[in-house]
Parts: C-alpha cells; structure tokens; sequence
C-alpha cells in the first residue's frame, strides 16, 4: 500500500473537481412529463395521503428503510479529540460511503455543532422520523453513553454509537476465537484494558455477556487503575468496572494477564509488561496509527502470543467496517426498533464462525497473500472479504425476529440470496 501523506489525502477529497465523498443519485426514472409527475406532483400525494394513514407503509414507499443517519458532534474526532461538528464532516462522509460500498445502505452525514447533550438529543429526536437507523459516530464520554441510552428510549429505530459497539463487537469475535486456539477458560481469564472511554467500556460490557466474569476485567486509565472508591475521572459507566482498594499502574495490572485490550495512545506498553503475562497470551494493541506497542516487538518479546491491532498492513485488524455496515443491513431489512444485546452478540458470533472458513482466492489477492487460515494470525475476518454480509447480515436479522424487536418476519434463506443479488456477489 503506497504511504498516505497529507498531500494525497487533500487531493483524494477534491478529486476530479468534486468536493467530498457522497453524492445523491436518483433510484426512479425522470426521463419522461409522466415519470415527473409520478415523483413529484400530482403522482406524490398519493403516498403521502398512505404514509399518514399508515406510518409504516414509508417503509414502503420511501428510502427510510435503507436509509441510515451519521451524526457527531465533533468532540472526539478519531484520534484527534475536539475538533469541532464542521471538521468531523469528512469523517462521517467516509462512514457513509463505507455504509454504501460494503452493504449498500444509503446514509446522509449530519454535524450538530453543540456540545449540550440534551441538544443533540433534540435534534435527533426530531429528525428521525426520517431515517430507518442512527448512527452516533465520535462524541466524546461520558456523554455518549447518556445520549445514546436516551435517543434510544424514546425513538422506535435503531440507535447505535459505533465508536462504542463496533469496537466491542469485533473485539468479541476475537476472544470467542482467541480462546478457542488457545485452549483457555472463559471463566478463567484476566483481561486488562488500557483506556476507559467509549469503546473500552462496551467492550467490557459485552465480553461480560460473552461469559467473562465481570470480577476478571481489570480497567486502566491515565491516572492507572480503576479502583473501588476513586475519585478522580469517574463516572458511573467507568464504576462499574472499579476493581481493587487503591491505585496500581498498568505494569502492575498486567501481571498474570491472559488478554490485554488497547483502546488508548501510542507507546505505553514496554517489553517487560508483556513478559508479565500468562502463556499464550492475547494481545490488542488498537491505539490508532500507533499501537500501544509495535507489532513487531510485542510478537519479538512474545512469540507466544496473539497479537492484533487497528492497522491495515498487520495481521488481525480489528476494524469497525466488519460491524456497523452489516449490523445495519440486518436491522434495516427487518425494520427492526433497536440494535439489542442478543443483535450485537449474533455478529460476534457470527464473525467469529466466519473466520474458521476456508478464505477464497480473491480474498488472498486482494491482501497480497498466498495462504491464510484460522489460527493465531487470523483469529477474525478481514475487513474485504465479501462473505462477512452474507453471514453477519442474516444474523442480525434472524436475532432481532427472535428477539422481539422486528417489525416484519422474513425468510433467511431467500435473504441471503437477495444479498449476493443486491450486492453482486460472485
């Protein structure tokens, strides 16, 4: 892959003299006095008189079942932190061309420049009658979560904040397969988190409904452990994962660590914090560009381990594309309310399953390999493989009819030739 500079980046998002990411195409023919009279007046009346008989049926005759909201604020930009609604507008077109590309979900950007939670909880209420989902993307914690949890009760479509269970989900899918290669107990492991903002803690909490006893997950911030009776940079989700009576340092924590989960900044993990951990261990560095610790010296201190980051160019990728395009698919064919646990742990596992597969010739192509298999240098998809729809779609949608949450009933094994259809699968 040639280097990303900041040169090719800037020309990238003005190429052929079009500024930015999306566009909106027509899916109707306007070709003819009659087919603009169907789109638009006298035609359109006759939907809009159905839709306020029967709100569902804009399902029917609207985008809305397929049509997906990318919303920020701008507080917590990648890696970037606050960089304000209007900056963090590129970061949400490139989520909606990622939502297009890999499971033709048509999404709209949509930066709201306030930092008052109940704000944009207005704001999004009050649109989304428009959209079949929301997708909260870069808002800072401790707010995210009261904001999510909020727009969630109250609105009747599904609202999902990536940064949070995307992350959490792939991260699922790596455990279930982390443990099964390494023979280990899910009841037994210790697992240590370096960071405790958005995606730490929803990674936590859904390793919890994996099976991990929530009294093995050992949480670590700037100021080091997360401890019973802290004071310092706490707040009630970070609570509940307070273990131990006083400060220790990450070193100290990672003593007799079976998994250690990065979700922090560059370079604060050394050699000999590694060697404190059990045989075998599972390591994810996923501090964006700069892991934790580099790839090559975790593996050179540990060639024991299973080692993952957030990057491209090394083994196990943990990329939140494998999720949010496919977890939406599913929903939106459904109509489902929400994006519930028993939805969200269906794509761990079905990511989890995929990975055992045999991968496909045009798979190795495109990533310059000759071979791959399950094991330690992949332990979950990759991120091009055009088979994680096929398998994680359905899953969603097959949890969410279980679970109570659709609005319709569909047959799984027609929709999964639908999907190689809709989205030309070879």
């Amino acid at each position: 892959m040639p280097p990303i500079t900041k040169e090719t980046a800037l020309e990238y998002h003005k190429l052929n003299g079009v500024p930015g990411k999306i566009s909106i195409v027509p899916s109707k023919p306007l070709d003819t006095q009659t087919d603009l009279g169907l789109a638009y007046t006298p035609g359109v009346a006759f939907p809009v008189l159905e839709i306020a008989r029967d709100p569902n049926l804009a399902y029917e005759y609207t985008d809305k079942g397929n049509l997906v909201a990318v919303i920020s604020n701008g507080t917590a930009i990648l890696g970037l932190g606050d960089r304000g609604a209007l900056a963090s507008k590129p970061v949400m077109e490139g989520k909606s061309v990622l939502f297009k590309k890999f499971a033709d979900v048509d999404s709209i950007d949509i930066e709201v420049d306030t930092h008052d939670p109940e704000k944009i909880i207005q704001v999004v209420e009050l649109i989304g009658k428009t959209f079949g989902g929301i997708n909260l993307e870069d808002i800072k914690s401790p707010e995210c979560f009261y904001i999510e949890r909020e727009l969630q009760s109250r609105m009747d479509i599904p609202v999902f904040h990536d940064d949070q269970h995307g992350t959490a989900i792939i991260l699922g899918a790596a455990l279930i397969n982390a443990l099964e290669i390494s023979g280990k107990n899910i009841k037994d492991i210790k697992i240590v988190f370096s960071g405790a903002g958005a995606a730490a803690i929803a990674s936590a909490n859904h390793f919890v409904k994996i099976g991990v006893p929530r009294e093995n997950i050992w949480m670590c911030d700037i100021k080091g452990l997360v401890y019973k009776g802290r004071k310092e940079e706490m707040f009630p989700e970070k609570e509940i994962f307070a273990q131990g009576e006083h400060t220790e340092t990450l070193s100290e924590v990672l003593e007799g660590a079976d998994m250690f989960v990065g979700l922090s900044v560059a370079n604060i993990v050394t050699p000999e914090m590694i060697m404190r951990m059990r045989q075998a261990p599972v390591i994810f560095a996923m501090a964006n560009p700069d892991p934790e610790i580099k790839f090559d010296l975790a593996k050179q201190t540990r060639p024991d381990a299973m080692i993952g980051t957030g990057r491209s160019d090394f083994p196990n990728q943990v990329n939140n594309v494998l999720g949010f395009p496919f977890i939406f698919r599913g929903a939106l064919d459904v109509r489902a309310s929400a994006i519930n646990d028993q939805m969200k742990l269906a794509a761990s596992e079905a990511l989890s399953a995929l990975a055992k597969e045999p991968v496909p010739a045009p798979i190795l192509k495109a990533y310059g390999l000759n071979h791959l298999e399950f094991g330690p240098d992949y332990i979950v998809p990759k991120p091009l493989d055009n088979r994680v729809c096929l398998w994680e779609a359905p899953a969603v949608a097959k949890a969410a009819m279980e679970s109570g949450v659709s609005r319709i009933t569909i047959d799984l094994e027609k929709y999964e030739q639908q999907l190689i259809d809709r989205l030309k699968i070879d």
